[in-house]
C-alpha cells in the first residue's frame, strides 16, 4: 500500500487576498481581483496584487537584494504555508517551486534602461534565471536540503505538488514545501496578446461568448508531510494528496487537442482507484480561451459522462497565474473540502451548445470529500491532482 501524503499547511498571495483567509472571503463573496491596469504602453484586464516590491520587501523583512517580484510573492506564500514549523536534522525537508517568468520582471526594467542608454543595474540580471526564485524562497526559510525548480508552463504548480508527493511516497523526503509563483510581466501579457487569446474584457470561462484569458500574478504553497513527519511535528492534516496524473498529448505548441485526449489521460490517471462518482467537485483549468474550454469540456464529458459533479473555473477571480495557477487552485480545492463549499464560475451566462455544460455560478454548501484540480500547459503538458478529506 502506498504511503499517505498529508497536507498540513497552506499559503497564498493572489489578486483576491493576502493569505488563505482573505482569499476564502473573496471566494465566498464573489469578489474578483481583476481590474484594468497599465502594462507598458497598454491597458489590460489583469489580476495584480496591490503591494509594491518595496512594500513586500518591508513586509517580509528581506535583507538581501536584488530580489525579483516572483521571489517575493513566493516568499510570502511559502512563509504562510510553513507557519511555525522548525527545521530538524531528524526530518528530510525539501522545497519545490514552479515558475514561468522567473525574474523577468527585473530583466524587463534593466533592458528598457539599457536600450534607452539610461543607467542600467546589471546586478538584477542574477535574478533572471528561474531557479533563483526557488533558491531565494528556500534561503528565506532556511531550507538547505532538496531544492528544485519546475517550469512546464501552466501545469508547473500542479507538477511541483505531484513531484513532492512522489518524493514523500518513495521515502526520499519526510516533508516538502511545494507550489508556484509568477509575477505579471510585459512579456507574458504581450505574448498571449500575440496569440490573440488575451480578452480585452473580463474573462468568461466556459461561456459560449468567451474570447480569451486575463493574466494574473500570485503564489501558493502547500506543506506536504509523511506519516513519520506528522508524528514528529504534531501537525493536523488539512487533507491528503489522493492522486495525480500527467500526460503529454503533444497535439500543438500552444493548443489543446479538440477531443481533450491528453486531459482525459491525466484525469483518469489521477483518479486511480477512485471512481468518477467519488469526486465531489472539479476545479477546472478553465482559462476562458475558446480552445481550452472546449477541449476541457470534451474531456470532462469523456471521463464523467452523466455523473459530472459540480465544476467551475476560479480564474475569473485571480486571472490566469501561469506557473502559480496549479498551486493556487490546489489551495482553493483544499478550502472546498475544509469549508464544505464549491466555488462559483464568475461571468457565466451562455451555455456552449456543443457541450451543454453549466458550471457552478454561486457558492454552494455541500459535502466535499474529494476534489479534482486540473492544470493544462502549453505543448500538451496536462496534469490533474486529486485532494481528499
Amino acid at each position: 500500500m502506498a504511503a499517505e501524503v498529508y497536507v498540513t499547511g497552506m499559503g497564498i498571495l493572489s489578486a483576491i487576498g493576502n493569505g488563505v483567509e482573505e482569499n476564502l472571503y473573496a471566494l465566498l463573496h464573489k469578489q474578483p481581483g481583476i481590474s484594468e491596469i497599465q502594462m507598458g504602453k497598454k491597458r489590460v484586464k489583469a489580476g495584480r496584487i496591490p503591494l509594491s516590491d518595496t512594500e513586500l520587501i518591508k513586509l517580509l523583512d528581506v535583507k538581501q537584494t536584488p530580489v525579483s517580484r516572483t521571489s517575493l510573492l513566493g516568499m510570502a506564500a511559502a512563509r504562510e504555508a510553513w507557519g511555525d514549523n522548525r527545521l530538524s536534522p531528524q526530518l528530510r525537508t525539501g522545497l519545490i517551486s514552479a515558475t514561468s517568468v522567473g525574474g523577468m520582471d527585473l530583466t524587463e526594467t534593466f533592458y528598457a534602461d539599457y536600450m534607452a542608454k539610461r543607467p542600467a543595474d546589471f546586478d538584477v540580471l542574477v535574478c533572471h534565471d528561474s531557479g533563483t526564485s526557488a533558491e531565494h524562497i528556500a534561503g528565506y526559510l532556511g531550507i538547505t536540503g532538496y531544492i528544485n525548480t519546475l517550469s512546464t508552463a501552466c501545469s508547473s504548480g500542479a507538477n511541483a505538488i505531484m513531484l513532492g508527493a512522489r518524493l514523500i511516497q518513495s521515502g526520499r523526503l519526510d516533508r516538502v514545501l511545494v507550489g508556484g509563483t509568477d509575477a505579471l510581466t510585459q512579456f507574458t501579457v504581450q505574448g498571449f496578446g500575440s496569440l490573440m487569446i488575451y480578452d480585452s474584457e473580463w474573462t468568461r470561462p466556459f461561456d459560449d461568448t468567451r474570447a480569451g484569458l486575463n493574466l494574473g500574478e500570485g503564489a501558493a504553497f502547500l506543506l506536504l508531510e509523511s506519516q513519520r513527519s506528522l508524528e514528529w511535528s504534531g501537525n493536523q492534516p488539512i487533507g491528503r494528496v489522493g492522486g495525480w496524473g500527467n500526460s503529454a498529448d503533444a497535439y500543438h505548441q500552444t493548443a489543446s487537442s479538440p477531443d481533450g485526449k491528453g486531459a482525459v489521460l491525466a484525469m483518469r490517471e489521477a483518479l486511480g482507484s477512485l471512481s468518477p462518482a467519488d469526486i465531489s467537485y472539479i476545479n477546472a483549468h478553465g482559462t476562458g480561451t475558446p480552445n481550452n474550454d472546449g477541449s476541457e469540456s470534451a474531456a470532462l464529458i469523456s471521463v464523467f459522462g452523466d455523473t459530472l459533479p459540480p465544476f467551475s473555473s476560479t480564474k475569473a477571480y485571480t486571472g490566469h497565474t501561469l506557473a502559480a495557477a496549479g498551486a493556487i487552485e490546489a489551495v482553493f480545492s483544499l478550502l472546498a473540502i475544509r469549508e464544505g463549499k464549491v466555488w462559483p464560475n464568475l461571468n457565466f451566462s451562455n451555455v456552449i451548445p456543443d457541450t451543454g455544460l453549466v458550471p457552478v455560478t454561486e457558492p454552494e454548501s455541500r459535502e466535499v470529500n474529494a476534489v479534482l484540480s486540473n492544470s493544462f500547459g502549453f505543448g500538451g503538458n496536462n496534469s490533474s491532482l486529486v485532494f481528499t478529506r
